[in-house]
C-alpha cells in the first residue's frame, strides 16, 4: 500500500501545482528535511506532513513553491488544519538528519543533535550543528481581535528540543518538547517597519508557571512593544540573515542585514545562565543538557484564531477559506533566498 504522505504529494501535484521541474528540491537541499503544511488532504484531522523523499518531489502552488526568481516560498492561512498539540498553522519544514534512511525512528539519536553535555553524547549521530538562512518577510497577518504578543507575527527558524514521554517519566527535567530559540518577525499593522527579535524558553514543565519566552532584541522592538521602529527596523520585503551555530553545549548567534549593525548573541544550552550573562534562578539549572533536538525553518505563522485566555491566543481573523484569506491579509508569507544545513563551526 502507498504511505499516505505519497498519496498527499501526488494528490497535490496533480491538484495544479507547478511543473515537477521547477520544484523546490532542485534548488534548495531538502534531502535532510520534512515539511508540515495547512492542509489535511488524508482527513486524519491533522497537518499534512510530507516525509523526505516525497519533499524531493513536492511543490503546492499556494504554500510551498519557487517563485519566478528561484526563491523559496512559505505561506500559512491565519485558520486551517494545526498539528496536534498547536493552534497554529504552518508551512515549515523539520530537520531530519537520517535523511532516506526510514529504518531510524524520528526521535532516535541518529535523527537528532545533541549538546556535548548530553550524558549519552558519544551515541549521538550529531553533536550541535548549524542552520544559516537569508529571507523577506513578505507579509505578516494584519487582523486580530486582542493585540496579544503573537499578534501579527511569525517565527521563521527555531530550535526544538524533543517531546518525549520517555524523557520525562525518568524525572530528570526534560522531553517537554521546549524550544531552546525561536526566531519572529513581528510588524503590527499601522507600522512602516516590523521588528526582528528571538526567544530563549526556560527547560520547564508545561505547567510550571515559570515556564515562558525570555524575548532578546535584534531590530526593533521585542514583541509587547507598540512603537513603531521604523528605521531600527526591517520592513516587508526586505532581506536579513541569521545564522544559528549551535558548537559543543554553546548557541552563537548571528543576525546580519545590509543597513543594520550586525548582532550578535551566545548562550550556553547547558546551564541556566541567560544571554546576557546572568544566572536566572526560574530555569532549568542544567538547561536543556539532556534533551534532543532539532532545526525547523519556514513560516510558522503566529497568529492564532483562537479567542481565549493566555497571551497566545489573539483572536486573529480567518475563515478558513484560502481565497478568502488571502484577500483578506489574514496569512503569512516568508520568502528564503538560502537555507542551509552543516555542522557546527567553532565560531
Amino acid at each position: 500500500m502507498i504511505k499516505a504522505v505519497t498519496k498527499i504529494s501526488l494528490i497535490l501535484l496533480l491538484a495544479g501545482c507547478a511543473s515537477t521541474s521547477n520544484n523546490p528540491a532542485n534548488k534548495f537541499d531538502l534531502s535532510h528535511w520534512k515539511i508540515t503544511i495547512p492542509l489535511d488532504q488524508d482527513n486524519d484531522g491533522k497537518a499534512d506532513t510530507i516525509d523526505t523523499k516525497a519533499l524531493q518531489h513536492y511543490q503546492h502552488t499556494d504554500f510551498f513553491y519557487l517563485d519566478q526568481f528561484g526563491h523559496l516560498v512559505f505561506t500559512s492561512p491565519n485558520k486551517a488544519v494545526t498539528t496536534q498539540t498547536s493552534s497554529n498553522t504552518r508551512s515549515e519544514l523539520r530537520q531530519m538528519i537520517r535523511g532516506f534512511d526510514t529504518s531510524i525512528d524520528t526521535k532516535s539519536y541518529g535523527n537528532n543533535f545533541a549538546l556535548s553535555a548530553h550524558p549519552d553524547a558519544k551515541y549521538f549521530d550529531q553533536l550541535g550543528g548549524k542552520l544559516s538562512a537569508s529571507l523577506k518577510v513578505n507579509h505578516v497577518a494584519k487582523n486580530a481581535k486582542h493585540p496579544k504578543k503573537p499578534a501579527y507575527s511569525v517565527v521563521v527558524g527555531q530550535i526544538h528540543a524533543g517531546k518525549d514521554k520517555a524523557l520525562i517519566a525518568e524525572g530528570n527535567g526534560f522531553g517537554w518538547g521546549n524550544e531552546p530559540i525561536k526566531i519572529y518577525y513581528k510588524k503590527w499593522p499601522n507600522h512602516q517597519s516590523g521588528s526582528v527579535f528571538w526567544t530563549y524558553e526556560r527547560n520547564l514543565a508545561k505547567d510550571n508557571p515559570d515556564r515562558t519566552d525570555i524575548a532578546y532584541p535584534v531590530w526593533g522592538n521585542t514583541w509587547e512593544n507598540t512603537e513603531d521602529p521604523k528605521s531600527e527596523g526591517i520592513k516587508l520585503n526586505e532581506e536579513f540573515s541569521y545564522e544559528i551555530n549551535v558548537f559543543n553545549s554553546v548557541m552563537h548567534l548571528t543576525f546580519t542585514q545590509k543597513n543594520q549593525k550586525t548582532v550578535t548573541y551566545q548562550i550556553d544550552l547547558s546551564n541556566n545562565i541567560d544571554a546576557y550573562g546572568n544566572i536566572d534562578n526560574k530555569d532549568n539549572p542544567n538547561g536543556y543538557t539532556g534533551d534532543w533536538h532539532y532545526f525547523k525553518a519556514g513560516a510558522y505563522n503566529q497568529c492564532s484564531t483562537k479567542d481565549a485566555d493566555g497571551i497566545w491566543y489573539a483572536g486573529c481573523s480567518g475563515t478558513g477559506d484560502w481565497k478568502t484569506d488571502k484577500a483578506n491579509g489574514d496569512y503569512t508569507r516568508v520568502t528564503f533566498t538560502n537555507l542551509t544545513l552543516s555542522q557546527a563551526t567553532q565560531p
